[in-house]
C-alpha cells in the first residue's frame, strides 16, 4: 500500500478496476469528511484517466500524490515509458490559467529538487482544465529534465503522453523504488509554518540526512529539558544556536505547534521581536486556513477569524511583554519560545520606549530580564527557549546574547541554563569572555542545541560560511569555498541593474520567488532607481513576501526594496543584493560608512562606533544569506560628477568580490 498517495497501481490494474473501488480507496485515505465537490471531481478524473490511458498497458498511476514540503497533493502522477507526468485537473474549467501552470510546475520542481528518485528523471508538468479548447502540444525541456508546463483539455491526455514518450525515449522506471525513494525537503519558513500548523510534524516536512537529523536532535533535546523541568519543578532557559538558515525558527514553530492547546497545560507561545517575520507568518497561516477550510471542509471563515486563532500561537514579543507590565499576572504559557532573542532590547532602549510610548516611568529591566521575570511568576516550572542567531544583531538597542546571561547573574540564580559549546564564539560573545558570560550561571552544556547545517540554501549548505568568510576578509578561504559551491549555487556580480533583473526573472520557474534587497543604510542607490521603503512609503512585508507576481506590491515587481529589517528570518528563491558605498573595501579591508547630513554638502562619513560597525556588517550578512537557490550582487558604476558616488568608492568592492572568483554577468 502506498504511503504517499491515496491510490497507487499499475496502469493495467487501474484500467481493470471499477471506478467505485478506486474512489473508495481514495476516500479511506482522505483525512477529512468528503464533500460533494471533491467526490465528483475525483470520479471525473478517474473516468477521464481510464479513457485516456487505455492504450498504455505498461506504466503506473498514483492519485492524490503527496508533496510533503508544500503540504499539498498532485492530482495524478502517471509513469509511462520512463517519463513522469504530473497532472493537475481543474474540473469544469474552460481556461488555461497561469496559476495552474505555476502550481503544477511547483510540484515538478519539488520532486526534482528534493526527491532522490526524481533527480535523473524527465518530469512533465501538465495543467488540465477539463473543458478548455484543444491546444497545441508544445514540447520543451529545461536542462535539468523538467519540461515546460503544457496545457491540454481532458481529451488530449493520451495524445500528450504519446507525443512526449515518442520523442523522448527514457529507461523504464521501477515505480515502487521511485515512489519509496528518499524525500529530502527543505521548506521555506512560510511553507513550514503552514504545514506544522496543519498538524504535520517536523520529520514529515524536512530532510532526513545529517542536517535534518541535527534538527530533530535539537528538538528532542529541548523536549527532554522541558520534561525534566516539569518533573522536577525547575525553571530553565535553553539557548539554541545555529548558522543562518539552519532551522532555528523551524524548531521553535514546531515546539509551539506541538504544545498548542495541550491538555496537560504545557501551552507554548512563539514570540519574536521581528515584526516583519511575525506579520508574514500570521498572514500566511490565516490565508492558508481560509483556503483549506473552503477546499477541504467546504466551510467559509473570515480571515480576521483565522488571524485571531493564529495569534494565540505566534505573537510579537512587544505585545506579549506589555500584557505583563505593571501587574503580577502569571502567563498561561509554560513554554515561551523567543526567536531572534539576540535582538531583545537593552535596559536603556526599553526604558526609553516605555517612558515615551507607554507612559511607564522607571522601567528597571532589560527585555531579557523582564521576560525571565514574567515566566518566573509560575510557582513550579517554566521554560524559555532562546533561538539565537550569531552575528544577527542589526539595530541600535539590541542587547545581544550577553544580556540574557547578565540577567541570570543579577536576578535569577535559581534558573537552570542549557547551551551548546558553540556559544563560546565571537559572534555570540560580543567582546566578552566565556568566563565573564557564564560566571555564576547554573549552565549545562548540551551538544545537540547547535544547528550547524544550513537548510535554507538547499543547493549548498556552505553559503553562510562563504558569506562569513567574505565579511571576515578571509579571501583565501572564501575563494576555496566559492569554488566548492559555484556549480550548485550560482552567485554573480554585475554593474548593470537591468542585467541583474533579467537574470532572476530568467532562472526562476513556477512560483519561485525573487526580490530586490539593499541595506537600510544605503543612501546613494537612488540615482539607479533603488529606494529603500523609508524613502518612498512603507513596504508591507506580508504583501512583498506572499502576494503573486501580478501584484505591484510583491517582491516580483523588483520595485519595493527590502532591507535587513524586513527580511531577517525570511527567504526568497533568488535575490538581487544592491551593494552601496556604506560597506566598502579600502586598502584591502572593509570600511563602514553612513551618509551624514552634518557635512556640507552631505557626504559619507566613517562609522566609529563598534556597535554600529557590527550592525552594518550584520545587515549585509542577513541580506547575503536570504536566497535559497542563488543571487546576484549589483554594485553600481561610479560617476565623476558626484562626490558621493565616485568610481574609486565602488570599484575596490567590485574587484574584491571578483578576486574571490565570483563571475560577472
Amino acid at each position: 500500500m502506498s504511503t504517499r498517495s491515496y491510490y497507487s497501481a499499475t496502469i493495467k490494474d487501474f484500467l481493470a478496476t471499477h471506478e467505485n473501488y478506486i474512489l473508495a480507496e481514495m476516500v479511506k485515505s482522505h483525512p477529512f469528511d468528503l464533500n460533494d465537490f471533491t467526490r465528483d471531481s475525483w470520479l471525473s478524473e478517474i473516468r477521464i484517466l481510464k479513457r485516456e490511458l487505455h492504450e498504455f498497458s505498461d506504466g503506473h498511476i498514483s492519485l492524490e500524490f503527496k508533496i510533503p514540503r508544500m503540504g499539498k497533493r498532485v492530482d495524478a502522477v502517471v509513469s509511462c515509458r520512463g517519463i513522469l507526468f504530473l497532472l493537475e485537473f481543474k474540473d469544469g474549467d474552460t481556461e488555461y490559467r497561469n496559476s495552474t501552470y505555476k502550481q503544477v510546475m511547483d510540484y515538478a520542481l519539488d520532486l526534482k529538487n528534493f526527491h532522490r528518485g526524481s533527480r535523473d528523471k524527465y518530469i512533465v508538468p501538465v495543467a488540465v482544465p477539463t473543458e478548455a479548447p484543444q491546444s497545441d502540444i508544445s514540447i520543451q525541456k529545461y536542462g535539468d529534465g523538467v519540461f515546460y508546463p503544457i496545457g491540454i483539455n481532458h481529451t488530449q491526455i493520451g495524445d500528450a503522453i504519446h507525443a512526449i514518450t515518442q520523442k523522448c525515449e527514457q529507461p523504464e522506471i521501477n515505480y515502487e523504488v521511485w515512489e519509496n525513494a528518499e524525500y529530502m525537503p527543505t521548506p521555506t519558513i512560510v511553507e513550514a509554518a503552514q504545514a506544522l500548523y496543519n498538524n504535520h510534524n517536523v520529520t514529515e516536512i524536512t530532510r532526513s540526512d545529517a542536517g535534518a537529523q541535527n534538527l530533530n536532535l535539537t528538538t528532542f533535546e529541548i523536549k527532554r529539558i522541558v520534561e525534566f523541568s516539569k518533573a522536577n519543578k525547575r525553571k530553565s532557559i535553553i539557548f539554541v544556536t545555529g548558522v543562518p538558515g539552519a532551522g532555528k525558527t523551524l524548531v521553535g514553530l514546531n515546539l509551539a505547534s506541538e504544545y498548542h492547546d495541550n491538555e496537560l497545560e504545557e501551552h507554548a507561545v512563539f514570540l519574536s521581536g521581528n515584526l516583519p517575520l511575525v506579520t508574514v507568518l500570521q498572514e500566511a497561516l490565516a490565508r492558508d486556513k481560509v483556503k483549506r477550510e473552503k477546499e477541504e471542509r467546504g466551510m467559509r471563515i473570515s480571515k480576521d477569524a483565522a488571524l485571531r486563532e493564529v495569534k494565540t500561537v505566534i505573537q510579537i514579543i512587544h505585545h506579549y511583554r506589555d500584557e505583563y507590565v505593571g501587574n503580577d499576572t502569571c502567563p498561561s504559557d509554560r513554554v515561551a519560545i523567543f526567536d531572534e532573542s539576540q535582538r531583545a532590547w537593552t535596559k536603556d532602549e526599553i526604558s526609553s520606549f516605555m517612558a515615551r510610548k507607554k507612559g511607564v516611568k522607571n522601567f528597571d529591566y532589560s527585555e531579557p530580564e523582564f521576560l525571565i521575570q514574567t515566566m518566573d511568576r509560575h510557582d513550579d516550572w517554566a521554560v524559555i527557549v532562546c533561538l539565537v542567531g550569531g552575528g544577527q544583531e542589526i539595530n541600535k538597542g539590541e542587547a545581544g546574547l550577553p544580556e540574557w546571561f547578565d540577567a541570570l547573574q543579577r536576578s535569577f540564580p535559581n534558573w537552570d541554563a542549557y547551551a551548546a559549546p558553540n556559544l563560546d564564539d565571537t559572534e555570540y560573545l560580543r567582546g566578552r569572555t566565556w568566563d565573564e558570560l557564564t560566571s555564576g550561571v547554573n549552565l549545562t552544556i548540551v551538544n545537540g542545541l547547535h544547528l550547524a547545517t544550513s537548510m535554507r540554501s538547499f543547493r549548498s549548505e556552505k553559503v553562510s560560511l562563504l558569506i562569513k568568510q567574505i565579511l571576515d576578509n578571509d579571501i583565501e578561504d572564501a575563494q576555496q569555498t566559492f569554488t566548492e559551491i559555484r556549480k550548485q549555487y550560482p552567485i554573480y556580480i554585475t554593474r548593470d541593474l537591468d542585467t541583474a533583473k533579467n537574470w532572476v526573472k530568467t532562472v526562476s520557474r513556477g512560483n519561485e520567488r525573487y526580490g530586490l534587497f539593499a541595506s537600510s543604510n544605503a543612501a546613494r542607490l537612488k540615482p539607479r532607481g533603488i529606494y529603500y521603503a523609508k524613502d518612498r512609503g512603507s513596504l508591507s512585508p506580508e504583501n512583498w513576501f506572499l502576494n503573486p507576481e501580478d501584484d505591484i506590491r510583491s517582491s516580483y515587481f523588483l520595485e519595493a526594496v527590502a532591507s535587513e529589517f524586513e527580511t531577517q528570518g525570511l527567504e526568497l528563491d533568488y535575490a538581487i543584493v544592491a551593494w552601496d558605498a556604506d560597506l566598502r573595501i579600502e586598502n584591502g579591508k572593509w570600511a563602514h560608512y553612513q551618509m551624514s547630513n552634518r557635512l556640507t554638502p552631505p557626504n559619507w562619513s566613517r562609522i566609529r562606533s563598534e556597535n554600529n560597525i557590527i550592525y552594518l556588517t550584520n545587515a549585509y550578512r542577513v541580506l547575503l544569506t536570504r536566497a535559497r537557490q542563488g543571487f546576484v550582487i549589483y554594485i553600481p558604476e561610479g560617476v565623476d560628477d558626484d562626490a558621493t558616488r565616485r568610481r574609486e568608492i565602488y570599484d575596490p568592492t567590485f574587484n574584491y568580490l571578483r578576486n574571490i572568483g565570483i563571475p560577472e554577468l
